[in-house]
């Protein structure tokens, strides 16, 4: 896969920073040693990095932000071009689930390849955007993404820079609020409750996505830092993490697969414990599920 490259702002263009927080920078602890975190993801060891000022989008790109960009460019996501995209099981209709789920992951059943979805068709033919203009667009590409963010003048944020504003200041917790997923009872993000795949309790309210403000935001300002959908990072993944080291670090020159974070609203402690702060995970830059999207960041 040809690697997409951030064009520089046009002549004249004005980039808009609003809708992002403003960040200092400086050193953090990045990773964790969490016991029950993924190895083979490379969340650990803990490391000191150090990142330059930035500004990141508060909160993910939303279904009205990226309409806005599709009919400003005629823009198709990989998704359109490719004819289908993965949709979560429960979400089809049953009455429909057989004509619309013309196959699913062996390894992952639950995910349903789907003829005709798309961004603005989450569910495949029939569903629409109606009612979710404040969630977040999915069924998106990393590719897709960094279409969007050159529209736009910005750029998807690194790894430690996406880690080091969902962290919010607090040093080594698991979530951007703290060590407790749900303190005082509260839910703080959109994950899944329940058995996972078959049973969703639906106890935070939301059995898909949600709106991107609908959970508080962390002290830095930054919405849906935990579950909701996967947001693509700029990084090609690697699980060593000592080329993850230092300053400003970007990940490795190439590779096979990018870095996503924040996990999802199908993330359960029982199977995909990864809403955590220092979770990561990877996935080819042009796959599209209803589960992943994306949010932007402007360096300097």
């Amino acid at each position: 896969m040809e690697e997409v490259i951030a064009e520089p702002v046009r002549p004249g263009q004005q980039v808009s920073l609003v809708g992002m927080i403003s960040l200092a920078g400086g050193s953090f602890l990045m990773g964790t040693d969490y016991p029950y975190g993924f190895p083979q993801d490379g969340e650990g060891p803990v490391r000191e990095v150090v990142v330059s000022p930035f500004h990141m989008d508060a909160c993910p790109v939303t279904n009205a932000q990226f309409e806005a960009f599709v009919r400003e460019t005629n823009y198709s996501t990989e998704a359109e071009r490719f004819g289908w995209s993965f949709v979560f099981w429960m979400h089809l209709p049953e009455d429909r689930f057989e004509e619309l789920a013309k196959d699913t992951v062996a390894a992952a059943p639950w995910w349903c390849q789907v003829e005709g979805a798309s961004w603005k068709h989450p569910e495949g033919p029939g569903s629409s955007l109606i009612g979710r203009e404040n969630h977040p667009v999915v069924h998106v590409s990393w590719n897709d993404a960094m279409a969007f963010a050159r529209w736009a003048g910005k750029s998807l944020p690194t790894e430690a820079q996406w880690e080091f504003a969902a962290r919010g200041g607090l040093e080594q917790q698991l979530y951007p609020w703290g060590n407790d997923l749900t303190p005082s009872g509260r839910h703080m993000c959109n994950i899944w409750q329940g058995q996972f795949p078959n049973e969703n309790t639906v106890e935070d309210g939301f059995s898909g996505t949600c709106p991107v403000d609908a959970f508080p935001a962390n002290a830095f300002g930054m919405y849906s830092a935990a579950g909701n959908v996967w947001e693509w990072c700029s990084d090609w993944f690697t699980a060593d993490a000592l080329t993850r080291s230092g300053h400003d670090p970007a990940g490795p020159q190439a590779g096979d697969a990018r870095v996503m974070k924040g996990g999802s609203f199908l993330c359960h402690a029982s199977y995909c414990n990864r809403y955590r702060v220092a979770a990561r995970t990877s996935n080819t830059p042009d796959s599209s599920t209803s589960n992943i999207g994306f949010r932007c960041a402007i360096s300097g």
